[in-house]
């Protein structure tokens, strides 16, 4: 038998988390600055101003998504009643399934909303800079560090973000010794700051003609790329740039001509090194990117450890040295240990189904903030 005041309390549940989020987000606000936006951007004197119009443009992208995420939660409520209103006049039950599949879809929308209201910090938005580094273990290590690649590659698609190859360094034997990529879109940096750290794999190792289990780590760096806003200062008498000779992939004319740049920071011994564009001239902006974004990083860092100082207790830095997740291949599980999260089906989060773990991520992010503000 149909229950409509079952369903009903679903919907009013939803309609309070809708209406949380529509709070965070502040959409009546950000719907008058949208106006204002598409005003600006058409002006002259703005789209002749090709950074300044891109820079209107991501602004406006940005707030559409927003907006957008918005009407389609609230569409979905307001359709679920609607069939609610027929079922009940008409006792055609079998649009039960029908109710049932949209509840699933308006459950899932509106959830993924009330996650990006709570991506709101400085850098949060912003597209994200990836390096990943294999530790000790040789090719074990090194095959490692390439299967993570894979998978933020495909988390990045699945989110429907555009993820870019900056520079790699391949194993002697398999693998990656390092790659740096970017990932770009709305909340990308807000959704990946948190895999920074040490990530560990237990598994049986396809190296070994003997099948012995083995244990390996890659580390994960995370930074927000950033415009140059003054925010951090490179002077050109603190870095070293080197030209040399590509050793990847791209072409006849990329590998016989010296196209790639290796940076180094004198003040702080940052090294970056970009060789996947064509030209001298893009790989060098890429690598002042590159860096301008881990002197940021190592800024922030820095801030926070003196926050931390007067801290007795804390759960995860994600610093470098720290281990915050380990894959265990033998008992198909991934366990987070800042959070003691434990998920299975490791093909799927390999493949990029990353999605469970990161919004888990995000709302403990937040439950922190709230403490620190109680204290």
């Amino acid at each position: 038998m149909f229950k409509a005041d079952d369903y009903r309390l679903k919907i009013k549940a939803l309609e309070e988390t809708l209406g949380e989020a529509k709070y965070a987000l502040d959409i009546d606000a950000i719907s008058e600055k949208l106006k204002e936006l598409k005003a600006e951007q058409e002006k002259p004197e703005v789209w002749q101003d090709l950074e300044r119009s891109a820079k209107i443009g991501r602004e406006i992208s940005s707030i559409e998504g927003k907006i957008a995420s918005y009407m389609k939660g609230r569409k979905a409520l307001d359709d679920a009643n609607e069939i609610i209103d027929l079922i009940e006049e008409t006792e055609e039950e079998d649009l039960v399934p029908e109710l049932d599949r949209m509840m699933t879809d308006a459950e899932k929308d509106i959830e993924e909303m009330r996650i990006r209201a709570l991506l709101r910090g400085k850098y949060d938005g912003n597209n994200a800079l990836m390096s990943l580094h294999a530790g000790a273990g040789g090719t074990e290590a090194c095959d490692w560090t390439q299967m993570l690649y894979r998978m933020y590659w495909r988390c990045g698609e699945k989110s429907g973000y555009k993820v870019t190859e900056i520079d790699r360094l391949a194993g002697d034997g398999a693998g990656l010794k390092s790659v740096d990529f970017k990932v770009e879109g709305e909340n990308a940096y807000g959704y990946l700051k948190a895999e920074i750290g040490v990530h560990r794999l237990v598994r049986i190792s396809p190296f070994d003609a003997n099948k012995r289990r083995q244990t390996s780590f890659a580390s994960v760096e995370v930074m927000p790329e950033v415009d140059d806003d003054g925010e951090v200062e490179i002077r050109d008498e603190d870095i070293r740039i080197d030209v040399y000779r590509s050793s990847g992939a791209g072409g006849q004319k990329v590998n016989k001509t010296e196209t790639a740049i290796r940076i180094t920071h004198f003040p702080t011994g940052i090294v970056v090194t970009c060789q996947n564009e064509r030209s001298q001239f893009q790989n060098k902006d890429k690598a002042l990117e590159i860096l301008r974004s881990r002197l940021l990083a190592q800024k922030k860092a820095e801030q926070q450890n003196a926050i931390n100082a007067g801290r007795q207790a804390q759960v995860g830095t994600g610093d470098r040295s720290e281990k915050i997740r380990t894959y265990n291949f033998p008992q198909d599980r991934c366990t987070d240990h800042r959070i003691g999260l434990t998920v299975h089906n490791l093909d799927k989060i390999m493949d990029g189904g990353l999605d469970q773990v990161l919004d888990a991520l995000v709302l403990h992010e937040q439950a922190e903030k709230l403490g620190q503000l109680q204290e």
